[in-house]
């Protein structure tokens, strides 16, 4: 028995925005099992897929994926700063009291930035998760000068752009270039700048999500985790303080999934796991019981067989994990009334089934 990494479902529509009238992006239900390298997608996903594999196949996201890498990376050593030094003062709650940190706006100012000083000749929309609304009051104007000394400080420190230091006025206006609707034409890029805030302000995992949209298809996806270990992780496995932390996953259609060390060390290729046994398979859920129904995926592993104990922890920082085979099986079971939203799974959509070209010339998943 191969164990299957995507639900065989027609595509679901995730919500670009929050209570958009507009049409929403689509990319495939989320993932829940995940296969062996040597599976193909299941046939579902495959119909899905097939649909504009032609036009996507002769197509190079070479520039992209260096830009979204870069920016990715650099959002990440701004995120690593605030994460290490965490005021109270840098914690904020949105209006339906989700936490948000001066490190999410940084990072999506960052992104923002990067990938339109990268890809100057490009038209550019930005699918994002913040806006700048509360930032712009009375009170916020302290927040809001950290924040852009932060990116400066960033900026600075990497000297790739020759750039006088950005105002506040630079940051809003780049916090508000994710403001875009998207779309089923054109190119999107999409983006959750710390996904895994609780994770974050915990201290634990988190991750940056980039993923780039082209005619309403994912074709590749960036992952920063900079606090998940470059070793595999598990529930029979150890992590002491002197391990090696900090991991850059990314994949574009029709090249398969890579790994790197944050720190820029050169990148290997990986791949899902080749278990076949459910009782030999670990899996993951969420960290927050709040995102996921913990007892129904308890009763599904049963059933399945699985022996090990679940391993929980925050983020897209899963779907990096299950790319390089740590576990074989994700749960996600959201309760009643939550809407996915997009930038919560394309980036980690792609990594993990990483669409490359088989020796047959036919297109495969899960890294092969």
């Amino acid at each position: 028995m191969a164990i299957n990494c995507l639900r065989v479902l027609s595509k679901i529509p995730l919500s670009t925005k929050p209570k958009s009238p507009k049409p929403h992006l689509s990319l495939p239900q989320p993932l829940s099992l995940c296969g062996r390298r040597s599976a193909s997608l299941s046939l579902g996903v495959v119909a899905a897929v097939e649909a504009g594999i032609s036009h996507f196949s002769s197509m190079s996201y070479d520039k992209e994926l260096h830009a979204a890498k870069k920016a990715a990376s650099l959002a990440a050593t701004l995120c690593q700063k605030v994460q290490k030094e965490l005021l109270k003062s840098d914690i904020h709650s949105k209006s339906d009291k989700s936490p948000v940190t001066v490190a999410d706006y940084g990072s999506q100012a960052l992104v923002s930035f990067v990938l339109e000083r990268e890809l100057p000749t490009e038209s550019f929309s930005l699918v994002a998760e913040e806006d700048s609304g509360d930032l712009r009051k009375d009170d916020a104007q302290e927040t809001l000068q950290r924040i852009t000394a932060l990116i400066n400080d960033t900026l600075a420190s990497d000297g790739s752009y020759t750039v006088s230091s950005l105002t506040t006025e630079d940051v809003l206006r780049a916090i508000d270039s994710g403001k875009s609707e998207g779309g089923s034409s054109g190119r999107h890029w999409v983006l959750d700048p710390i996904d895994g805030t609780k994770g974050f302000v915990r201290g634990d995992q988190y991750a940056i999500a980039l993923a780039l949209l082209d005619e309403g298809k994912v074709v590749l996806g960036v992952l920063a985790c900079p606090n998940l270990p470059l070793t595999s992780i598990g529930s029979d496995t150890k992590h002491s303080s002197h391990n090696r932390v900090g991991c850059l996953f990314f994949s574009q259609i029709g090249s398969g999934t890579y790994m790197q060390p944050l720190d820029g060390s050169p990148p290997v290729k990986v791949h899902v796991t080749a278990i076949e046994n459910s009782e030999e398979a670990s899996f993951f859920e969420s960290f927050e019981a709040a995102h996921s129904k913990h007892d129904l995926s308890s009763a599904i592993a049963k059933k399945l067989g699985v022996k090990a104990p679940p391993v929980r922890i925050d983020s897209q920082a899963k779907y990096g994990a299950l790319s390089r085979g740590d576990g074989a099986i994700y749960l996600r079971f959201p309760h009643k009334g939550y809407r996915e939203k997009i930038w919560d799974h394309a980036a980690g959509c792609i990594v993990v089934t990483g669409l490359c070209k088989s020796e047959s010339g036919d297109w495969a998943g899960f890294g092969k």
